[in-house]
């Protein structure tokens, strides 16, 4: 009966099924290529989207549909090209016929509108997607028939049917902020990967060392407290008794203003304002921290060692800018600032935290071993930091430029690797 029909007739036929063959091809790598997460996004919005999603949802019908399509048209191009083939050329045409339909099923039907369709995956799924949906509806038994079939093969295989999870680890999605170049700008970028990085910073990392801490001794003399009230910067002070392993409360400024302002203020009033200390043990993660300052309405606390002795203090905005970096210009601050000296040295104080000088300057200093540049050289010699003593850690040279009477390092000239890792 095909022997009847025209041969241009089949030829045209033969034409329109490689286009159908390259439909359903471009198809299948349009729609594996999906990015799930804007593929989310977009169904909300758009009905291809959502169409693709459902799809989705069941692969293995999916990619039953397009198999069974694709399978059914290549094999019936095959049958017409063989026949169109003889009729030209006799038997000898069998060979030839091969050769044409393996030549234009590879470059029309596959590679072309499968590297297509992987350039363009959101313009060929979601027009597919339409296609595809009342096509699978008329297909369903067809398609239905041969995954029982197929996995009930796998099961005498002895092949476990899981479906992979599609949530993805820190390091994967750290991996898809920083290759995703829809987020924009870098500063951005920036902020998700230290949002992420919060489980894998300690409370002790961040802190204002004990030896920094400033408060307010509730035995001194009044007249003393009350300038020092006066001329602070701070807006939470710890008050204690003596020393600061003695802390009776937290005094918040704004709560005495009015009352330093008429001095109308005593230390038995002060004493009555303080809020009741919070405490918060060193090792925890700033993830975990941030969640419970919010639980608690906190701002700030008082952080202690597992023995419970006060190591140190921590704010939310120690927090927060390990998030978003340095937004503040507080007077405290200022004694902190890096001041660069030639191309390649910088002079900072010694108690400048590790992590805020990697971070400012993005160096890569060790944070295991201490918090402060001061504790990181201490640690390194393993004796009392004397001036003009010099060290290498890590490729950074560093040389002691002031210590105090106490043997502390002050400040320090610090000359990084010329391509510090």
């Amino acid at each position: 009966m095909l022997d009847q029909i025209p041969t241009s007739y089949l030829v045209i036929t033969i034409g329109v099924l490689l286009l159908l063959s390259a439909f359903f091809s471009s198809s299948e790598t349009a729609l594996m290529a999906l990015n799930r997460i804007k593929l989310k996004n977009d169904a909300k919005q758009r009905k291809g989207a959502y169409l693709a999603k459902k799809l989705l949802e069941k692969p293995d019908r999916l990619i039953g549909l397009i198999l069974i399509g694709n399978n059914f048209i290549n094999i019936a191009a095959t049958a017409l090209t063989t026949i169109v083939a003889i009729k030209i050329a006799g038997d000898k045409g069998v060979a030839y016929g091969t050769a044409f339909l393996t030549f234009a099923i590879l470059i029309f039907s596959e590679v072309t509108p499968k590297t297509y369709a992987a350039l363009h995956p959101e313009k060929i799924g979601y027009t597919a997607a339409f296609i595809l949906t009342p096509l699978l509806k008329v297909l369903y038994p067809v398609v239905w028939t041969t995954n029982l079939m197929t996995n009930g093969l796998l099961r005498l295989l002895g092949v476990p049917k899981n479906i992979a999870s599609e949530a993805l680890s820190r390091e994967e999605l750290k991996t898809l902020v920083i290759e995703n170049d829809l987020i924009n700008p870098d500063v951005h970028q920036k902020m998700m990967i230290n949002v992420m990085n919060l489980d894998h910073i300690n409370i002790e990392d961040v802190m204002v060392p004990r030896n920094e801490v400033q408060g307010i001794n509730i035995n001194d003399d009044w007249d003393l407290i009350e300038k020092q009230l006066v001329n602070t910067y701070l807006t939470r002070l710890p008050v204690y008794v003596d020393n600061i392993d003695q802390v009776i409360g937290i005094l918040h400024i704004r709560t005495i203003l009015t009352m330093l302002k008429n001095q109308n203020l005593d230390v038995n009033k002060l004493k009555r304002i303080l809020r009741k200390p919070y405490f918060v043990p060193e090792t925890a993660s700033l993830s975990a921290q941030l969640r419970e300052f919010q639980k608690k309405e906190r701002r700030m606390g008082l952080v202690v060692d597992e023995y419970g002795d006060l190591v140190g203090l921590v704010t939310l905005d120690d927090i927060l800018e390990e998030i978003v970096g340095k937004f503040t210009s507080e007077p405290g601050d200022r004694g902190l600032k890096i001041i660069k000296q030639g191309d390649n040295q910088y002079v900072v104080k010694g108690r400048i935290a590790v992590r805020s000088l990697n971070r400012r300057l993005q160096w890569t200093l060790p944070t295991e071993e201490a918090t402060t540049i001061n504790g990181l050289i201490t640690e390194h010699i393993q004796d009392l930091p004397t001036k003009d003593l010099g060290v290498n850690i890590d490729g950074y040279h560093m040389t002691i430029l002031e210590t105090t009477e106490d043997n502390i390092i002050s400040r320090v000239l610090i000359e990084p690797p010329a391509n510090p890792a």
